[in-house]
């Protein structure tokens, strides 16, 4: 695999996981300072604002497929028209947005809330503060997918880890030294946002050389639109999708029986950083270059996530049961467990065909990528019930897991890329995961299921690097740096 491409899965992997850490940090201090309570309340309204990501039409995404393909054929003023449409668009959407959430969250919390007289006063006073945190939530999508559009990762990572630690610490810091407060907190929230989305649009017009403002040009906001309007069927499809498990499991089984899985679940997804932070890479690329050379880099794409996120996933199906053990208690972790191993591989198959999705949305066309969800949702919904019906957290599971596989077979089909030898190393792989589900599974004894987990471990990587010259090429190169560092 390209050198330029590794390094910035690299700075993505790393611009994924500081927020996490961040908020790891932040959120006791939060707890403690505004109550259960009022953190709940925040918790709830940054949720709400999250749901009106809709209003984003697509454009980010659109903008960074075109701004990428006008940076191959070296057309800045395209870049510029595509930049000063899609920031238009954005900005009027995100501004009706703002007026619907305001009159929204007002009547929300009059009428459905059960909260104190003195907290819903403070919610009201903050509800202008809510408006304005859309349509800049909406525009700094555009200035994000101007930047990732022009593969300088390393520019957006450095932007974005500075804005997730304004809107850590400067609510916080307004909690502390102002008032803990709704008001204070969401209003320190939204200023941090506005600071980080001037520096992200600084940053978008300095990599972009964009020195004057534009208006929106039709024929540019067509395209956008053309692309972008089934991009965000695709993620609306897909959000639908991720939540209908908890959904249904708490119509079938009752609440208890979601905390089973949500703990896991939870636990689990964080795995999906390593391959969110591939296909951010991956997406400008396939966007610029042709299609016999999109090909050569999404099938090296898929071997290099197997070698690499595979051995991942099998340490993390091996210890997931101990682990649930000392973090949640014995109870939790009982019930919780085999439902987590199946999640693991559920998530490892979604890091295949979402390599597999946008090639498709790159190089082909994305309607057929957001057909799929359409089409495959009914079914879903379908198998969900008689999953739980019948055999309740663990059917769940499966079905989720044989949806993503499902899935993973359309898109590959329909990407129109020669199967045969991705489908070949993808079974390879996923056989080694099935061992790994097997002994976590029927092994009790934790050196027992430790020693067969470092046996299967190794036989995987031993696996990658005999099958996969790329990954043995990358092993090599490794080994050359350490010794050359253990000489010096």
């Amino acid at each position: 695999m390209d050198k330029s491409i590794l390094k910035n899965v690299s700075i993505n992997f790393l611009g994924l996981i500081l927020p996490t850490f961040v908020s790891l940090v932040t959120v006791p201090a939060y707890i403690k300072l505004l109550g259960v309570e009022r953190y709940g309340v925040i918790a709830l309204v940054w949720t709400l604002i999250g749901y009106f990501g809709f209003l984003d039409l697509g454009m980010s995404m659109a903008a960074q497929n075109q701004i990428s393909k006008a940076r191959a054929s070296n057309d800045e003023s395209l870049s510029a028209r595509v930049f000063w449409s899609a920031f238009w668009l954005n900005l009027a959407t995100g501004i009706v947005g703002g007026l619907l959430i305001y009159f929204g969250a007002f009547i929300y919390t009059a009428y459905f809330t059960k909260v104190s007289a003195e907290l819903q006063h403070e919610v009201y006073r903050a509800l202008p503060w809510l408006a304005v945190a859309i349509p800049i939530a909406n525009v700094s999508w555009v200035f994000a997918g101007a930047i990732n559009g022009a593969e300088r990762f390393g520019v957006y990572n450095t932007n974005q880890t500075i804005g997730t630690f304004l809107f850590q610490l400067l609510p916080l810091g307004a909690a502390w030294l102002i008032a803990p407060t709704l008001q204070s907190v969401l209003a320190a929230a939204v200023v941090a946002r506005i600071l980080a989305a001037v520096l992200l649009a600084h940053a978008s017009l300095k990599v972009l050389n964009i020195r004057h403002i534009q208006m929106p040009q039709l024929g540019v906001t067509k395209g956008l639109f053309s692309f972008g309007g089934w991009m965000l069927i695709a993620s609306m499809t897909s959000m639908i999708s991720d939540t209908l498990d908890r959904v249904m499991l708490g119509a079938g089984l009752g609440a208890r029986f979601v905390t089973y899985y949500t703990v896991p679940q939870n636990l689990v997804t964080r795995l999906n950083m390593l391959p969110n932070a591939l296909i951010r890479t991956l997406f400008p690329r396939l966007s610029a270059v042709e299609r016999e050379h999109a090909d050569v880099l999404v099938r090296q794409s898929l071997e290099f996530l197997n070698g690499v996120f595979t051995p991942v996933a099998i340490v993390a199906i091996i210890v997931l049961g101990p682990f649930l053990q000392v973090w949640v208690g014995s109870d939790i972790a009982t019930a919780s467990s085999p439902v987590g191993r199946i999640l693991i591989i559920s998530v490892w198959l979604v890091g295949q065909a979402s390599v597999t999705r946008i090639l498709i949305q790159s190089q082909v066309n994305p309607a057929r990528a957001a057909c799929v969800g359409l089409v495959e949702l009914p079914f879903f919904v379908g198998a969900l019930w008689f999953g739980i019906a019948h055999y309740g957290l663990v059917g769940a599971a499966v079905v989720v897991a044989s949806r993503a596989l499902v899935d993973y077979g359309v898109l590959l089909y329909l990407s129109a890329i020669r199967m045969r030898p991705i489908v070949l190393d993808m079974l390879a792989h996923l056989a080694f995961l099935l061992a790994s589900l097997y002994a976590a599974n029927a092994v009790s004894n934790l050196a027992t299921l430790a020693v067969v987990g470092i046996v299967l471990l190794a036989a995987n990587v031993g696996w990658s690097i005999s099958m996969t010259p790329a990954l043995r090429n990358l092993a090599r190169d490794l080994l050359l740096r350490l010794n050359l560092r253990n000489s010096a």
